[in-house]
């Protein structure tokens, strides 16, 4: 069934309404008795912690195939160093989401995936050799699209690129590269394995400082600004008015940006109905919160069904877009247009309605001018 914007719009307000009583300046809040700390629970153990840990390992494999490349340089291996850095790529969309604790504190997301790279500072940094990856001048130097651009892009032909990237300065460019990204995963691993798991699980009250709280503001804030805006919206022109099909998400692969998105939509939406990471259990989520608070204050509003029936909206529109996002905009852009339209229809019943069922409030400036 699908769901129009007009009628998402006026379920909001219907939930708007709920949250006031009949006196102005003064608000009802809805009755709240869901264990925050179990859901907690489930996030740290069967998604969280295993979707790094995956990461950790899918990035041990990209630096063996770069030692194996190394060893010995041919095109078969350089594919086999693009099969593993890809695979690494979409492994990341999978905890891209978790911006809280030392991921927070690090800037784990800006340092892994800001695209597309500078690659005039990529090639001013291998010539000069004193470069330092630690510094934010440096965020879209490194990662994941600046691998793109040295493994796909660095010169015509896959017979070219390997012969470039074995100059030494490249080699030890490339290296550092694949290490801080394995290290920095590292980091983020062990912090959630040595104590901040548990300081997550039991900081499970109701404040802007809790950790329901936070997450589920990183979580909306991803939606908006990484899957809504980067990956589909800012290429498409939606914020510039002008079709900018170089700012796409694997941009010297070419093929891999839908992808990518498809990956990130899939961990988004896992997180919200609580799919855990190896996919055999379904666990205590926003899904379930959502419908607890609904079955408790006896509201016909089925805030879980309006989301998860647009997301799948957004699969539809998903489907009718290629391979290739920046020849989908160039070609024909109207499709793209029309996926951006479909992930944005969801934004009011994530933003509004969800948070003011939970009785959580917007912590971060909105992306929709990202």
């Amino acid at each position: 069934m699908k769901i129009s914007i007009a009628s998402i719009c006026f379920f909001s307000l219907m939930v708007i309404a709920m949250s006031c009583d009949d006196n102005p300046g003064e608000s009802t809040m809805l009755t709240d008795n869901f264990d925050r700390g179990q859901m907690l629970d489930f996030w740290a153990d069967e998604i969280i912690i295993p979707s790094y840990t995956a990461y950790v390992s899918a990035l041990e494999n990209l630096d063996s195939e770069m030692t194996n490349f190394y060893a010995d340089p041919n095109v078969d291996r350089l594919n086999n160093l693009r099969s593993t850095w890809l695979e690494a790529y979409l492994t990341w969309q999978d905890v891209s989401m978790f911006d809280i604790g030392r991921a927070e504190e690090i800037s784990l997301r800006n340092f892994t995936n800001i695209y597309p790279s500078d690659v005039d500072l990529i090639h001013s940094n291998i010539e000069r050799r004193d470069y330092n990856l630690e510094l934010p001048s440096n965020f879209d130097a490194q990662g994941f699209p600046a691998l793109d651009y040295l493994f796909f892009g660095l010169a015509d032909s896959d017979i070219e690129i390997v012969e470039a990237l074995t100059a030494d300065d490249v080699e030890s460019y490339v290296t550092d590269l694949v290490t801080r990204l394995s290290n920095l995963s590292k980091e983020v691993l062990t912090d959630w394995n040595s104590g901040f798991r548990e300081e997550f699980i039991d900081n499970s009250g109701s404040s802007a400082s809790a950790a329901t709280d936070k997450l589920v503001n990183d979580f909306l804030f991803y939606y908006e600004r990484n899957l809504r805006a980067a990956k589909v919206g800012i290429p498409a022109g939606v914020f510039s008015g002008t079709e900018q099909p170089n700012l796409v998400e694997g941009l010297y692969s070419q093929v891999y940006s839908r992808e990518l998105f498809l990956r990130s939509f899939e961990a988004v939406q896992d997180f919200f109905e609580g799919q855990s990471y190896d996919g055999q259990q379904i666990g205590v989520s926003l899904r379930q919160y959502l419908d607890d608070i609904r079955t408790s204050n006896a509201t016909d509003v089925d805030i879980a069904g309006l989301i998860i029936t647009q997301w799948e909206e957004v699969d539809l529109a998903a489907a009718e877009v290629g391979d290739s996002f920046r020849e989908q905009v160039i070609e024909d852009n109207s499709k793209m247009l029309a996926l951006y339209d479909q992930l944005q229809a969801a934004v009011v019943p994530l933003k509004v309605d969800m948070l003011s069922a939970l009785n959580i409030q917007v912590d971060f400036v909105d992306a929709d001018g990202d």
